[in-house]
């Protein structure tokens, strides 16, 4: 099942993808996308309706954010180990984990703004996790029961922020709009293998990151189970589970983003996003 939320800013209505790739309105059945939504005993319901019943959306409204109410945003660094080896740094013995402020979540096609002072902007392909049920130290066999579902995610960052600017990762992370998720909601059911998925990135048109998350060095279930004995992962809480290689940071010579620049990025399954980059502006 994929689920989405569509229309504009902050008055987006709950939908699903049918199985002919047609956006149907939800907003009959349930408010809105958000935690209470993503127990598993709600997503069985939903599931449980005939798609053919729910009205059709005409047109091509934007895609919001596919949950509402995002409780913790959770990024997960260094996790591929061919994009640790492009940077040139050794594979980590644990997660390196780290926040981005939930301020800076973006609809998936809603554009990239330039903080004030970048100059390091990058781009970041990454798998989404969605918690849908609360998780305090759960084991690895048990983890992926916890997840509602799995989205695309792209963990814009300033590298300059980020690791010129003291040790604290989170100021290069959570820099207004630093976070496109969606377009969808795929829920797990959907996955043949989370561990099987592939990724990629252009810009401006050429491809940047090719990857799998095969080559993961703590796989999903590892990731949640992991979390979990230092946090307590509501529902609603999103996990960034790291970047395969071809960063610009790692490119030579390093290539950043700049004004006028066009993302286009998508997981196998979980569909794609669309970003045009624009200088700051409030919101």
């Amino acid at each position: 099942m994929r689920l989405v939320r569509y229309g504009r800013p902050g008055k987006e209505k709950p939908g699903l993808i049918d199985d002919e790739g047609k956006l149907r309105d939800l907003s009959g059945v349930i408010d809105d996308i958000g935690a209470e939504q993503l127990s598993p005993k709600a997503l069985r319901k939903l599931e449980k309706i005939a798609q053919a019943s729910l009205p059709l959306v005409r047109g091509n409204p934007r895609y919001g954010v596919p949950l509402a109410r995002v409780g913790k945003f959770i990024g997960i660094g260094l996790n591929y180990s061919d994009h640790a080896a492009e940077i040139g740094m050794q594979p980590p013995r644990e997660p390196v984990v780290f926040m981005k402020a939930v301020t800076c979540i973006n609809g998936p096609d809603d554009p990239v703004m330039l903080p004030q002072g970048s100059k390091k902007t990058d781009w970041e392909v990454e798998l989404g996790v969605v918690i849908g049920t609360r998780a305090q130290y759960v084991s690895e066999q048990d983890a992926l029961k916890y997840v509602a579902g799995y989205c695309v995610v792209n963990d814009v960052s300033e590298r300059a922020f980020q690791l010129e600017m003291g040790t604290q990762w989170d100021k290069g992370k959570g820099c207004d709009t630093f976070g496109p998720i969606g377009p969808w909601l795929v829920t797990p059911e959907d996955i043949y293998d989370v561990q099987k998925l592939d990724l990629y990135l252009d810009l401006n048109g050429k491809r940047m990151q090719t990857g799998s998350t095969g080559t993961m060095i703590f796989p999903v279930a590892q990731i949640i189970s992991y979390l979990s004995k230092f946090m307590t992962l509501e529902p609603g809480d999103v996990i960034a589970t790291g970047t395969p290689p071809g960063v610009g940071q790692a490119r030579k010579p390093q290539r950043f983003l700049k004004k006028g620049d066009t993302l286009r990025l998508g997981i196998a399954g979980l569909g794609e996003q669309q970003q045009d980059v624009i200088a700051w502006q409030a919101r």
